[in-house]
């Protein structure tokens, strides 16, 4: 088994129901989610849309190589409404990102692990800061709460409330 980080996120339509949803049929097919962070509401990154984003850190033991999940995680996408149209960041209704898979490091066309932009994205850092802080990034050596602490993202990341 292998430990695994994921980020969730939503911003379409009930965005806390499409985390819960995401979150159970991650564990129903790519193993078992062992921790979650809580619930954060964030500023849109990259593009602007009036609706915020619901996002969450998850980690899940699995068995599967780094393809494999990423196919049933695009696969919970679209069964989930998203609809990729090559056009950037977008609005969506459910994104999974595979953040680590263990201490690998791998850089294929369609997967990059660790995800390329972690140490940018506070909306990504505040969450996995909290589930796991000391996790150390086996690129850029440093540990998510470093790599938080000094994240030039200014963009509000506030916890969710309503969950």
């Amino acid at each position: 088994m292998e430990s695994v980080y994921l980020m969730l996120g939503s911003n379409v339509g009930d965005r806390a129901e499409h985390l819960r949803r995401s979150i159970a049929l991650l564990n129903n097919r790519a193993g078992s989610i062992t921790g979650m962070s809580s619930v954060y509401e964030s500023e849109p990154w990259g593009f602007d849309d009036p609706v915020w984003f619901l996002n969450q850190a998850v980690k899940l033991e699995t068995n599967l190589t780094p393809r494999a999940l990423l196919e049933i995680t695009q696969q919970i996408e679209h069964e989930m409404g998203r609809i990729r149209t090559g056009q950037g960041y977008e609005a969506r209704t459910m994104d999974i990102d595979i953040l680590f898979h263990g201490n690998l490091v791998m850089e294929t066309p369609e997967l990059i692990i660790p995800h390329p932009r972690i140490a940018e994205r506070m909306f990504v850092l505040k969450p996995l800061a909290e589930l796991t802080p000391d996790l150390r990034h086996p690129v850029l050596h440093k540990t998510i709460r470093d790599l938080a602490e000094h994240c030039l993202d200014t963009l509000k990341v506030i916890i969710y409330k309503e969950l």
